[in-house]
């Protein structure tokens, strides 16, 4: 995202980069690792010390943006950055992090654009909703056969040929993205919403895909005492020992970097099927709810 209302746009467009800002003024070429939760509890306490108001959790939203742009893509990836217009600006990563002192945004990574625009109209419903994402950075790697099929020849990238093997039914995988979008959207009619919040930033949420040492968490959320950080995870059609292993790495990642010393972290797991395998595991785990969902469909006649 190029600022709120598009601010950095063009600047992005004439230099030919894409960058983030978070009030951090800071070079932090030599702190980047392989290793974001390395570099997020190195940084952490740097961006509150520029930002005192922000938690634990702000700031390392901020610290998972500034890692992305600096470490998490690669020379060759491609790169997507939205306009007034609805449309997508596409460029290619063509250099390393850079610090541009004194500037607006000054955390920067070079990028080439194309003359291609992507409409956003062209995108899956699926993607759509990904792009919505309150994020300054969002990862859209499981788009990837979409996003080269939008493509076609113009940009080629090692990334788009990338697959999750992990998913074990893709039918339910596509269903659960909606049901992501749908619970965000609609959280203030779901039965979570009498206890918790979605993380938000500055009245934008930043709960939903936030950025840990072993991927995005689906939502994460707050009670409304701020003393319980709930890690929800969709099982998008994976298989039941990769979900349960994937929560529990989300949950320790947020217990031991995230949380302060009077929060628990609990996770709740949510499925379209009930999973035998899935209670039998958390029959002897502690701190992780099973939920179900279920799906009403209707015809209604016109009149």
């Amino acid at each position: 995202m190029p600022g709120s209302d598009f601010r950095g746009l063009d600047e992005f467009l004439t230099d030919g980069f894409v960058a983030v800002d978070f009030g951090v003024h800071t070079d932090f070429t030599k702190e980047f690792t392989e290793d974001f939760r390395d570099f997020s509890r190195k940084v952490i306490p740097v961006i509150q010390g520029f930002r005192p108001e922000k938690t634990k959790i702000s700031a390392g939203l901020a610290a998972g943006c500034i890692w992305r742009i600096g470490r998490g893509m690669s020379r060759g990836d491609i790169v997507f950055c939205p306009n007034a217009d609805a449309e997508l600006h596409v460029a290619e990563v063509s250099g390393d992090y850079y610090y541009a002192e004194g500037k607006k945004f000054p955390h920067r990574r070079k990028v080439t654009w194309s003359a291609t625009r992507v409409r956003r109209s062209d995108c899956s419903r699926e993607l759509q909703n990904a792009l919505r994402s309150g994020l300054s950075v969002i990862c859209l790697d499981e788009y990837s056969t979409e996003i080269a099929q939008l493509l076609g020849e113009v940009i080629a990238s090692p990334i788009l040929q990338t697959k999750d093997s992990t998913i074990e039914n893709p039918s339910v995988f596509a269903l659960e993205k909606y049901l992501e979008e749908f619970m965000v959207t609609n959280w203030a009619n779901t039965v979570l919403a009498e206890k918790y919040s979605i993380l938000t930033e500055d009245g934008e949420v930043v709960g939903q895909q936030y950025e840990t040492d072993t991927g995005p968490i689906d939502i994460l959320a707050i009670s409304k005492d701020q003393k319980t950080l709930l890690v929800i995870e969709l099982k998008k059609g994976r298989a039941s020992d990769v979900v349960i292993g994937q929560i529990q790495r989300y949950m320790g990642y947020v217990s031991e970097e995230l949380a302060e010393d009077d929060q628990e972290v609990r996770g709740l797991i949510i499925a379209l099927e009930d999973d035998i395998r899935i209670r039998r595991a958390l029959a002897v785990t502690k701190g992780i709810d099973f939920f179900r969902y279920e799906v009403s469909f209707r015809l209604i006649p016109a009149r």
